[in-house]
């Protein structure tokens, strides 16, 4: 990888495992239905800036298929995650097959169970014989896999996923309005730490629920919820979710917000006293997308 000198976005440790990624991920949304000269110019310039980790799935519409191309020059030097939403081994097979080729790769880094939502439905069904954690096991074993972990936005889900596995890593929402007001969080956090998962925060960037008839949500397209525009609003709010104990966060899948979260992060230092009553408030305001 050429080096560069423009300011590098600050690394964490990935757990023990010797990696250090950077604090913010590319989701691979922000390339989803890109021109190829496009997906390339934004994953060229993300990885200038010092980001090395990269998060895609099968359900993120094109963005496999868009990402592959753009990462190949660069795959070696960057960490690679990826997920199925499969819970059956047919199908998280085929699923995995896919992903590998349409990226151009021969191995994940990081491998996951996509939006464990239910305990009955996907967690005892990736579980039981013949379910998907047969695949993701098989494939670590192999090399086709480093690292396995899983994306939920659901607490007792993700509570019942690592009672059954000691996964490598869990990536969640880790917001100010979800963890205040909804009460969500602080339960994925507590128990991944005492597994000694490494954690991944979604939604750092999220405000709220959309409001109903709301003329913006027209410009932000790949995001189901509000997101954080207003600088300040934003700055804290990211820096919120940055000074939990996280190794990173996956901005929302639009350029301008990946983007400003780039910007934020590279600037990044925990927030105070001050600042945290501050979110505090703010999150008394919101109307949080998860809550409990």
């Amino acid at each position: 990888m050429p080096e560069s000198n423009a300011p590098q976005l600050p690394k964490r440790p990935y757990g023990d495992t010797g990696i250090d990624l950077s604090i913010i991920g590319f989701g691979g949304i922000v390339v989803m239905n890109a021109e190829p000269a496009a997906a390339s110019q934004v994953v060229g310039e993300s990885i200038e800036r010092g980001v090395n980790y990269f998060d895609v799935a099968p359900s993120y519409g094109n963005a496999e298929e868009k990402l592959g191309p753009a990462l190949e020059p660069y795959r070696k030097d960057v960490f690679l995650a990826c997920k199925t939403g499969q819970r059956t081994a047919e199908g998280a097979q085929k699923e995995f097959d896919k992903s590998l080729e349409l990226l151009r790769t021969d191995h994940f880094d990081l491998y996951q169970l996509h939006g464990i939502t239910s305990v009955e439905d996907d967690v005892d069904v990736a579980f039981a014989a013949g379910g998907a954690m047969e695949v993701l096991l098989a494939a670590k074993e192999s090399g086709q896999v480093r690292h396995l972990g899983f994306s939920a936005h659901n607490e007792d889900a993700a509570v019942a996923a690592m009672e059954r596995y000691d996964f490598d890593s869990v990536l969640f929402p880790v917001n100010f309005a979800t963890w205040h007001k909804g009460d969500f969080g602080p339960r994925i956090m507590a128990k991944a730490q005492e597994i000694g998962a490494a954690r991944f925060a979604l939604k750092g960037l999220a405000r709220q629920v959309w409001p109903e008839n709301d003329a913006a949500r027209e410009k932000y397209g790949k995001c189901w919820y509000e997101p954080l525009t207003d600088p300040r609003e934003a700055e804290l709010g990211l820096r919120w979710t940055l000074s939990q104990p996280i190794t990173a966060a996956v901005p929302p899948g639009e350029e301008s917000l990946f983007r400003l979260a780039m910007d934020i992060a590279q600037r990044y230092t925990p927030v105070n006293e001050a600042e945290t009553a501050e979110a505090v408030a703010l999150a008394e305001l919101m109307n949080p997308i998860f809550k409990i």
